[in-house]
């Protein structure tokens, strides 16, 4: 058995289009082969771990005796969404897809949040978030109006400029829209986007905060806790799941910053689960289509491996994963239905399993579970078995 696991979301790297992407408009999206055909990715604590010996992965060179186990993951979800896939990873598979609001949100809808927010809204539209500032920030900021925007994902995102709408309020507002975005339009996330500046030089702040359904059953989150162990959110993971089977976490602002807290837990004596996401690949560098740096962002990550990975003694485990793609090299800014990746390795456990394609992100969850020798009746396939040394019950 292990003692603790870190569960890293290196979110939106996907490897390679899902048999269903084109239903979702993303044939040929590959975001890791985005990155390395631009000839700079250097990743070898990766390659070590294993990433390059996925089936299939379609780019890189793989080792020949990686430390680490490995799988493809395929989303068995509706959808391609932040929500969507972390519920997925901790066990819980979504049938049905989240609403989504191609041409907006209803006009009645609207209203009744104007009315109750006490101020106008602006757009109403599918948009990108930085654009959106360059083409309401002034509007917004001389009406006192919020910016109410979504795109490809089911989320209600909501825009102030700071000095106009102080974030606390903006916090609010996002409340209340998260207390009527229930039932027909219970959207997968209500997202805070306060940004400063002056027009034309608007940027958005780190002080985003989303909120999130919350999740209808429960997940390996809900097993550990019940079963006295921590569960540590790091990131966005407070958000994703709205808190629930969450026993503490902290906030990030950046990737660096979430990994140097993921670094300072491994220095901590806790008995679970660390579940980190790392949001810079999506937000900072696939939604904005900048593929260099998004490659530049993975290096920064193996860089960093390369200093975590001496933390991890005998009764430690490390996962690393994503939960969608975001091809920073097709066209759209949105997410892509891709595969992706789940690497295992720990001191005490197996090397080289080879899990080859598995049906459902839910194995992660699943297997956190086995390893830590906890029950969790959630969908997925524990496959401890494979990666504890012979003698060890799962």
């Amino acid at each position: 058995m292990l003692k603790r696991i870190f569960l890293i979301v290196l979110d939106s790297v996907g490897i390679g289009e899902a048999p269903d992407a084109a239903a979702y408009g993303d044939q040929g999206s590959h975001t890791l082969r985005a990155c390395w055909n631009t000839g700079k990715l250097d990743l070898p604590n990766l390659t070590r771990l294993g990433l390059f010996n996925i089936e299939g992965i379609g780019c890189g060179k793989p080792d020949p005796n990686p430390i680490g186990s490995y799988a493809k993951m395929r989303e068995a979800s509706a959808g391609k969404d932040t929500t969507t896939g972390h519920w997925e990873i901790g066990g819980l598979i979504s049938k049905t897809p989240m609403p989504t609001y191609p041409h907006g949100f209803p006009p009645e809808l609207i209203e009744a949040y104007s009315k109750a927010t006490g101020r106008p809204i602006l757009c109403n539209q599918p948009y990108s978030g930085t654009q959106v500032i360059h083409d309401y920030g002034r509007e917004q900021m001389e009406k006192g109006a919020l910016i109410v925007y979504t795109s490809a994902d089911s989320v209600f995102q909501v825009a102030a400029h700071e000095q106009v709408v102080p974030v606390e309020e903006l916090y609010q507002d996002c409340l209340i829209a998260r207390k009527m975005l229930v039932g027909e339009h219970g959207v997968g996330r209500v997202i805070a986007r306060p940004f400063e500046g002056t027009w034309p030089n608007f940027t958005r702040t780190s002080r985003r905060h989303d909120f999130s359904l919350l999740p209808p059953k429960d997940t390996v989150l809900d097993a550990l806790q019940a079963a006295g162990l921590d569960t540590i959110g790091v990131g966005k993971i407070q958000d994703i799941f709205a808190g629930k089977g969450i026993t503490s976490f902290v906030r990030t602002v950046s990737n660096q910053d979430g990994m140097d807290k993921t670094m300072g837990y491994a220095d901590q004596p806790f008995h679970g689960l660390c579940f980190v996401n790392l949001v810079d690949f999506d937000m900072v560098y696939g939604h904005r289509n900048n593929v260099e740096g998004y490659t530049q962002a993975l290096n920064a990550f193996d860089l960093w491996l390369g200093n975590f990975l001496p933390k991890l003694g005998q009764e430690d485990g490390l996962m690393i994963t994503a939960d969608h793609g975001c091809d920073p090299s097709t066209p759209s800014t949105d997410h892509s239905r891709e595969y992706t990746p789940w690497l295992i390795y720990g001191p005490g456990l197996r090397r080289g399993v080879d899990f080859g394609t598995l049906p459902t992100f839910g194995d992660i969850g699943a297997t956190v579970a086995g390893l830590l020798g906890v029950e969790a009746s959630i969908d997925g396939t524990n496959r401890a078995a494979a990666l504890l040394v012979k003698g060890e019950a799962t």
